[in-house]
């Protein structure tokens, strides 16, 4: 065979031939041209790999032809099928039979018909001659659609039927005429050199059986069964002509409707079908038109069949009649009911019904009575959208309907009587009826007629407080101090709330009224501070016990002495008197009487603490306050339950938070008109320590701790349950203030200085009195003898000693076993910040003290950055405090640390020490506090009472002067010291 010349004329064309085994194919050539310019009888197959060769006479639309084509050849099917090389003879002869005909041959036709669409346009299809040269004749390609009208001519023996195709609206014979069908779906069939394609996707092997044959005939006795399962479905597709039965063609609005399928211990589904008159269909197919056969039998009368046998009577014959029922289908519109449903969250099961049920949520999800639960909650928006429903035949019979709950509520003095009435769709029952079946969360409730009402999953989280902290009786009741119980039903939309005006009141903490302040408060409260003075004013109102959770450093102290200046100015206008007690840890004893000193000075306060105190409660009257701790209460509880207070008030709350401690038992046994607690973190550990603060402030509110334990600490720690969350947050919302540091910013100054001043311990002071005395002596004889002056190396040491027993004793003595008053109030502040996310500076300026701290941060697996003056990464140490998170505490010695640091991730500063000099105290606390904080920076220092601290703070505040002048070593300022001010110092 010659090769073609791709320099010389030549011209692709599209070949249809026959395979032996894979029937007709296409196949792209490429023929010489001879100089007449006709095809000559050189020619060559294209594939991808060889066209490139004749790219100047193929367009892009070819080589994308020859691309799909590739696809189409044996060899290319054969290695799809048989991995190693075998000749296609041997592969057909081996593999080949109609299963794997029926498998390729769909592939290859989708591929024919890709290039027969595009050669509509392009043109260029010819026949191949049996020897395989590929132009023997051009083929026409039709411009439009043929149809197809089936023909049914039905008489007493039987039914016969043919096909008449119309092209250009006149019609095609057909049959005897050599016509093949190409492709059989989409159906293309060659007659005559043209080739034709058909309407609605039509298949050719309905053709195959006419090319040679006029009509095909239905017998009489299996013509029903033929009708059912040929005839019907031809006419839901196809253009149908019919002699000897009806089509009828109907058109009805449609009707969505849901079918609830309960499935018990299983998945309960729901499933969707239309209506169209006295039709149903499931959704399914993508037919516009669903054909429906009916039957009807009628008697004849047969005169001849009786006077040819020679009887009188005539026989009776039966003459049957079909009608075959086209009803138009709204498939778009099915498919929206479809879509909608599936938009309220339900998803497809079944391909077969299109059923469809809601997905799994969780472990204990209940997907048995589920979807009747998403029929209810569903049901008015279902019907406004058309949809019927309807339940599929069970042993059980369900209400489906929407469910409410109507509740009203009446204020007694110290109750709520709640009245509700349960709406399961139209039967009303009375709520309290529900009571057993929500404790114990069973679903189905039985109604009078038996029918079965599901209670929805929901209500179980909604309600069950509500019953078990209801008052048990024929009636529900609730105690006053659950206004957060009524407040949730108010806001809960399944519940429709009836509330008297008193209580709308009550219902908006938000707007508590505005309270005036005591007269003899010296000093301002900032907005939030007194936002929190009028929350107690309120809840002083109502009788409610509250518990004050503000950050650290907000000033909770600030806004209970202001309402304790209130209580006795309210007091004083009535002629009577009441006393107030508040409960704290010893570290903060003389801290609340150092702040009352300041703020209320006119407030008459007792301190009910140490070995020596006076044990007669009666004395108690004398005073508007009296100052306690834990310890004390616990030791003094029987003689304390005999003195009815006027407020109970506990600092640092957290303290009674184990409900079995011996604090918690204590303080409960108390008698008070009046309760607060206050605590920067009321959970510690866990939710279950708000049970005890809040039963000391509500007894009752949280119900028993064994119930508390089990629906709410269970649900929400173990369980991750937010629904319960929210419920406790409604329940403990009216009564739990809490302000954090960032939300209250704008109206904290750029920084608030607080001095923490901290008792010693006993061993602690015994140790350091020994001390003092006798440093003291040496140095008053030194002045009498005129010794003074060679004595200052001596003095300084002295000095130095007693600041650092007032720190901790381990500093001068290895052997020191006891504990400190101060290393326990910073751990207990540290604490504190440390919970609220907070970070923070620790500055002394003894690296003893600091290991202190260091060796018991180690302890309790709190990490740590530590800098003093031996340290050398100093850069590396600072960026990594300032960018990792989880390192919250720097320890620091202040003369490493003192200048040329930028901590400004830090908000708190605790100097442990105070120095002689103010100025170097400055520096450190400005190592946070410069540009580039954003934040509002909180500064402790922690001061031991009565020893030589407390004087240097005096000191400081004489010679600031002095400080911020030039001079400013500790040698220089400690020379400017006279003996008087050393002799202060020691006194």
């Amino acid at each position: 065979m010659l090769r073609v010349n791709s320099s010389a004329p030549c011209q692709i064309v599209y070949s249809l031939c026959k395979h032996d085994y894979l029937g007709y194919l296409i196949e792209p050539h490429i023929v010489q041209l001879n100089p007449q310019g006709d095809f000559s009888l050189t020619y060559q197959r294209l594939f991808t790999h060889t066209a490139q060769e004749f790219a100047k006479h193929l367009t892009d639309l070819d080589f994308k032809l020859i691309k799909i084509l590739d696809e189409t050849e044996q060899d290319f099917i054969i290695k799809k099928y048989h991995k190693k090389a075998i000749r296609p003879f041997e592969f057909f002869s081996k593999f080949y039979d109609q299963k794997f005909f029926d498998s390729v041959r769909p592939k290859i036709e989708k591929k024919l018909v890709e290039v027969l669409e595009t050669l509509k346009t392009k043109g260029g299809l010819y026949l191949m001659d049996k020897d395989g040269w590929p132009a023997e004749r051009k083929i026409e390609l039709a411009t439009e659609a043929a149809t197809i009208l089936f023909h049914f001519r039905r008489n007493e023996v039987e039914t016969r039927y043919f096909p008449t195709i119309k092209y250009q609206g006149l019609r095609i014979d057909f049959m005897f005429k050599d016509a093949q069908v190409i492709c059989n779906q989409p159906a293309w069939l060659l007659l005559n050199d043209v080739m034709y394609f058909f309407e609605q996707d039509f298949e050719g092997k309905k053709l195959t059986p006419f090319l040679n044959k006029r009509y095909i005939t239905i017998p009489k006795a299996t013509e029903e069964t033929y009708f059912e399962k040929f005839v019907a479905p031809l006419i839901e597709k196809y253009h149908v002509y019919a002699e000897g039965f009806e089509i009828k063609t109907e058109k009805h609005d449609p009707k969505a409707t849901i079918k609830v399928i309960y499935v018990e211990n299983g998945i309960s589904q729901i499933q969707l079908y239309f209506k169209y008159g006295a039709y149903s269909f499931a959704m399914g197919n993508e037919h516009k038109v669903t054909v429906r056969l009916t039957k009807s039998v009628a008697e004849i009368v047969d005169n001849t069949t009786a006077q040819n046998v020679g009887h009188d009577e005539p026989k009776i014959a039966e003459s049957v009649n079909y009608t075959f029922h086209r009803i138009k289908r709204n498939i778009d519109w099915e498919k929206q009911q479809f879509r909608f449903l599936t938009g309220l969250g339900l998803q497809k099961v079944s391909a077969l019904f299109h059923n469809l049920e809601l997905p799994i949520v969780n472990e204990g999800y209940d997907a048995s009575y589920a979807i009747i639960s998403w029929v209810n909650e569903h049901i008015d928006v279902l019907k406004e959208q058309g949809f019927e429903v309807e339940q599929a035949n069970s042993a059980k019979r369900f209400v489906l309907g929407s469910n409410k709950i109507d509740f009203e509520i009446k204020e007694d003095n110290d109750w709520f009587d709640i009245n509700a009435i349960v709406y399961f769709g139209i039967h009303p029952i009375p709520f309290i009826a529900l009571k057993q079946h929500i404790l114990h969360k069973k679903r189905e409730f039985v109604l009078p007629d038996g029918d079965i009402a599901i209670i929805p999953e929901k209500w179980f989280t909604q309600y069950s407080s509500l019953f078990s902290l209801a008052d048990s009786g024929k009636q529900l009741k609730l105690k006053k101090y659950h206004i957060g119980l009524i407040n949730d039903l108010a806001e809960d939309s399944i519940a429709n709330v009836t509330l008297d005006r008193k209580l709308q009141k009550l219902n908006d903490f938000e707007q508590i009224d505005d309270f005036s302040m005591p007269v003899n408060f010296k000093g301002d409260l900032r907005h939030y501070q007194k936002a929190g003075y009028n929350w107690f004013s309120f809840l002083r109102e109502y009788n409610f016990g509250g518990c004050l959770a503000d950050d650290m450093g907000l000033g909770k102290t600030i806004q209970t002495l202001a309402m304790l200046q209130k209580m006795k100015e309210e007091d004083v206008q009535q002629d009577r008197h009441s006393t107030s007690l508040i409960v704290m840890p010893t570290s903060l004893i003389y801290n609340w009487i150092n702040e009352a000193k300041k703020f209320t000075p006119s407030l008459k306060i007792l301190s009910h603490t140490g070995t020596n105190r006076n044990k007669d409660v009666a004395n108690f009257d004398k005073y508007d306050v009296v100052i306690t701790t834990y310890g004390v209460t616990r030791v003094d509880a029987d003689l304390l339950q005999g003195f009815y207070f006027n407020y109970i008030i506990l600092d640092e709350s957290q303290n009674i938070k184990n409900p079995s401690s011996k604090s918690f038992k204590a303080v409960r046994m108390l008698k008070s008109r009046h309760k607060l607690v206050l605590s920067g973190t009321p959970i510690e550990n866990s939710v279950s320590d708000l049970w005890t603060q809040l039963t000391f402030l509500n007894p009752g509110l949280l119900g028993t701790q064994a119930f508390f334990n089990e629906e709410y600490v269970q649900a929400i720690e173990k369980r991750k349950d937010e629904d319960k969350a929210k419920k406790l947050q409604a329940i403990i919302k009216p009564f739990v203030l809490r302000r954090t540091k960032e939300q209250v910013a704008a109206e904290l100054p750029p920084k608030t200085e607080h001095i923490f001043y901290c008792n010693m311990s006993e061993d602690q002071a015994a140790y350091y009195e020994k001390t003092k005395s006798a440093y003291r002596n040496d140095l008053l004889s030194s002045m009498d003898n005129g010794t003074y002056a060679k004595k200052q190396i001596q003095i300084l040491q002295g000095l130095t000693a007693l600041r650092q027993l007032a720190n901790h004793p381990v500093m001068i003595d290895d052997e020191y076993t006891s504990d400190s008053g101060k290393f326990e109030n910073v751990m207990h502040t540290l604490d504190n910040v440390l919970k609220g996310g907070h970070k923070v500076l620790i500055f002394s300026q003894f690296v003893k003290h600091l290991d202190i701290f260091r060796k018991h941060l180690e302890k309790e697996q709190i990490s740590y950055a530590y800098l003093d003056g031996g340290t050398r990464n100093r850069g590396e140490i600072v960026s990594e405090f300032q960018q990792n998170e989880d390192l919250k505490v720097f320890l620091i010695s202040i003369k490493a640390g003192g200048v040329g640091l930028n901590l400004t991730q830090a908000d708190y500063v605790f100097i442990l020490d105070p120095w002689w000099n103010p100025a170097i105290e400055q520096q450190a606390i400005d190592r946070t506090h410069r540009i580039g904080q954003e934040k509002k920076v909180f500064i402790y220092k922690f001061i031991s009472k009565d020893t030589v601290e407390e004087k240097i703070l005096a000191l400081q505040r004489r010679k600031k002067s002095l400080a911020s002048s030039l001079i400013t070593t500790e040698e220089s300022f400690f020379k400017s010291l006279s003996k008087d001010d050393i002799r202060d110092l020691l006194a």
